[in-house]
């Protein structure tokens, strides 16, 4: 008989047995340079992070990993005195012209997915980390857990000590209780048990897909107890025992997705209207069905709309909606070609998303027109409700979910930043939801999510208002016509992510990334040419 796994390794250790073992840990650290005994940023332009309209110029002072001082030292269009200006530091960085925003909170994502060991050699943890850098992310609020608590915990540890290069981690375990996942929580004394555990290891957080309600309720109520926040994931195996405003009310910190909204919302059924022969295992009927939920829902500014949003504003409620990982449900044919996945993304993960029955994520083998046009409608209804909760005073956090369905990780954050914009938002408010709204999420809003004095030094340091354009802030960055050489050229806006007073020159990293993808695929190309039928499908 197995040993009981430890809490919070339960479903690495089924992924193991099944040959997707952890991802390979970051170990070491060869990029980034301080912290600085006395870092000063000279002449920024600041997007504070709360909304507030850009200012400056300002000259910004980081002592070690804090934000010592925020002088103003000037008015736009005039010289400035250098009487006005902090005194020297270790080491400066010309802001002039520039922005200085607060570093990004990816508040739903994965560091690494063990499911592309199945395709190839799984992408190492330091990709990952470096393209969240790479793409402004300085903290990351790790949803599930897969490669182990213990090995999170560890990571975590690594990146507050500079030991590697990543952003902070916060990190929320899997809650085993769900029959079609992994279950060995069976009772609510074994949930309250298990929870317990759960902190006692390390963990920030609980990562739900839903359980039978009474474990669900003892459980977030153990949550609030513990002081753990959590988020669900509402799966449909779970969500007509209880749909997200059930365990809004008993205590859920986030929802994640969409899943759970359509549901509360529904007023002349209460179990959605699936089509003849579905599955939940056939991912093209689980994502095909699944685009059809807000299309059997309460109409915004129904009565029942109304009412469920009125109930989630009252609980103080946040949504962390995710919308770039199920972009590819609106035009597949896009998202597959996007100008990244050449360059950036990993070759397992690649295989990955191809069509293939029972690969999660990858159910493109009959995706059609009318699936897009379902998708499309179903992204209209939920912006509007998204849209319409950030306008009466929800809160509504950035999550990418990269790994799967075509979106590789960092790329797939900026996607979400343009969504949100497309949802509605403008760009003021979508850095909000990226930044200080993100940090309240995560309880961190003392720590960072703003440019204030005493926070942690945290912030991103941009040639170009990213205000005005979210694709510069792609990897890639955008394709432009230079009007005074004719050419066209891409024009990328982050150039320094610095992370708790920790400097990283962007350009460098992105060419490191490059060089990572790029001898990967030369060694399995080599592989292939000694034993072509081994090679990776």
């Amino acid at each position: 008989m197995d040993a009981k796994p430890q809490t919070g390794e339960e479903i690495t250790g089924r992924n193991q047995k099944n040959g997707m073992p952890p991802v390979p840990a970051s170990t070491g650290r060869d990029c980034g340079s301080g912290p600085f005994r006395r870092l000063v940023l000279r002449g920024a332009t600041i997007i504070d992070g709360t909304g507030a309209p850009p200012w400056g110029p300002a000259d910004i002072v980081i002592e070690n990993d804090r934000i010592a001082a925020i002088v103003a030292v000037g008015t736009p269009g005039k010289p400035i005195s250098p009487s006005r200006r902090p005194p020297a530091g270790d080491e400066e960085i010309d802001c002039h012209g520039k922005f200085v925003t607060p570093g990004l909170i990816d508040c739903h994502a994965h560091a690494g997915v063990p499911y592309h060991a199945l395709h190839g050699t799984p992408a190492p943890a330091d990709y990952v980390y470096k393209l969240w850098l790479a793409h402004g992310v300085t903290t990351a609020r790790e949803m599930g857990g897969f490669s182990g608590l213990g090995w999170m915990v560890e990571q975590r540890k690594a990146s507050q000590e500079n030991r590697i290069a990543a952003p902070h981690l916060v990190v929320h375990s899997y809650f085993p209780a769900v029959n079609d996942m992994l279950k060995t929580i069976h009772t609510p004394d074994e949930a309250r048990a298990w929870l317990r555990d759960l902190k006692a290891r390390g963990a920030d957080g609980v990562k739900f897909f839903g359980a039978p309600p009474a474990i669900m309720k003892a459980a977030l109520a153990e949550c609030r107890e513990l002081g753990l926040r959590s988020g669900c994931h509402h799966a449909q195996q779970a969500v007509t025992r209880m749909n997200a405003l059930t365990t809004a009310e008993w205590g859920l910190t986030s929802a994640e997705h969409y899943y759970g909204l359509p549901e509360a919302l529904y007023d002349n059924r209460v179990v959605q209207s699936y089509p003849a022969g579905y599955n939940y295992n056939d991912e093209y009927f689980r994502f095909s069905s699944a685009g059809q939920t807000f299309q059997q829902a309460a109409e915004p500014g129904s009565a029942k709309w109304n009412e469920v949003m009125e109930r989630f504003l009252a609980l103080d409620f946040t949504f962390v909606p995710t919308f770039s990982i199920y972009d590819a449900n609106r035009d597949v044919m896009r998202t597959r070609r996007a100008d990244w996945h050449d360059d950036y993304t990993w070759p397992s993960m690649w295989r990955f998303f191809q069509p293939a029955r029972g690969g999660h994520g990858s159910y493109w083998f009959k995706w059609s027109t009318g699936n897009e046009i379902d998708w499309k409608q179903h992204y209209r209804l939920w912006m509007s409700f998204i849209n319409e909760y950030k306008n009466r005073g929800g809160r509504v956090c950035t999550g990418s979910d990269s790994g799967f369905i075509f979106q590789t990780y960092g790329f797939g954050y900026v996607r979400e930043l343009e969504l949100l914009q497309e949802a509605g938002f403008n760009p003021l408010e979508v850095l909000r939801s990226a930044t200080i709204q993100g940090a309240e999420l995560l309880g961190i809003d003392a720590e960072t999510g703003s440019v204030e004095v005493g926070k942690r030094a945290d912030l991103l340091v941009l040639d170009e208002n990213p205000l005005e354009d979210f694709k510069l802030l792609y990897a890639t960055g955008a394709l432009r016509l230079n009007d005074a050489t004719g050419q066209v050229e891409w024009r990328q806006a982050l150039r320094h992510t610095i992370r708790a007073g920790l400097v990283f020159d962007i350009p460098a990293m992105l060419a490191d990334i490059r060089t990572m993808v790029a001898d990967q695929k030369a060694l399995e190309a080599e592989a292939a040419a000694r034993t072509p039928e081994t090679a990776p499908a």
